[in-house]
């Protein structure tokens, strides 16, 4: 994971709908960015060499999936992932992760149950990653990330509210057990509670405050409330965001700006190879 020369190059201050917010551009890390390069960090610094493949599961246009298709390629690794279900389009159209994942070598399946098959093609030599990276070894990243956040904060004399949304939870858990700001999230997946709870399972002492983004959006489904916040925010603020986390992650800050009693900082988390699958469910959708 590569660092930037300048802190004005991963910190960027934007106004959205006349409101001034900060930006963590973890997006421009690299060919291996976002919060994946986060988690994956530690395992990009270990010593591998006992393994001779990766095994995990996922959705099948997951950004965790093609980052550790990324990941893999580097440490000379076989790439076998498990997915629940492959749509008849992608499956005769591939594009965005999926396609980039299976031309890094992925061996890719369809089962039911993604995780009990994953692990049935495991042996001695078998890294097993978890969903998402939502495993101990992530917190390794967000140490880094926490780090970066301070540093910067110290030198330019501004304290954070830490904004982030999240799937799994691993990253908002694993950056607020190691900020000294406060963190908040929201959920992109399931609930509230749901998010919450995962939360607590990775990091028991992480505080984590999650907000609402006031309507339950089906995760990864067209939507044009999304659509909308997604392109009012990129056009504002000449950044492309993640379509599939970030407009909700919007939605629930605008939505509760009065909880935030601080600069606002919001982390972008990469995954905006995944547009490109994204833009053409809309346009299937909505004939944009």
């Amino acid at each position: 994971m590569q660092d930037f020369k300048k802190d004005g190059e991963k910190f960027q201050q934007i106004s959205l709908f006349g409101r001034g917010i900060w930006v963590l551009r973890d997006d421009l890390l690299g060919v291996f960015n976002g919060n994946k390069a986060r988690k994956l960090a530690y395992f990009l610094n270990a010593d591998l060499s006992k393994y001779d493949k990766i095994v995990s599961f996922g959705s099948s246009q997951s950004n965790a999936m093609q980052s550790m298709s990324v990941f893999a390629k580097i440490k000379g690794l076989e790439f076998h992932y498990v997915s629940e279900h492959l749509s008849s389009f992608l499956r005769e159209n591939p594009c965005g992760n999926f396609k980039n994942a299976l031309e890094n070598g992925m061996k890719f399946y369809e089962h039911e149950n993604r995780r009990d098959f994953a692990l049935s093609l495991m042996d001695k030599k078998t890294l097993f990653i978890e969903e998402g990276v939502a495993q101990s070894e992530a917190e390794f990243g967000f140490m880094k990330q926490a780090e970066e956040i301070e540093n910067f904060a110290d030198k330019k004399n501004i304290k954070f509210d830490i904004f982030l949304p999240s799937g799994t939870g691993a990253s908002a858990a694993f950056l607020a057990k190691n900020a000294k700001f406060s963190v908040f999230s929201t959920p992109c997946v399931a609930d509230e509670k749901f998010l919450n709870d995962q939360i607590l399972k990775l990091a028991p002492n992480a505080k984590v405050e999650i907000l609402s983004a006031g309507t339950k959006f089906h995760f990864a489904k067209p939507n044009p409330v999304l659509f909308k916040i997604w392109k009012e925010v990129c056009a504002q603020s000449k950044i492309e965001f993640d379509l599939i986390y970030d407009p909700v992650g919007f939605l629930a800050l605008f939505k509760n700006l009065s909880r935030f009693k601080n600069e606002i900082l919001y982390i972008h988390q990469g995954g905006i190879l995944g547009n490109e699958t994204q833009l053409k469910r809309y346009k299937r959708k909505f004939k944009l």
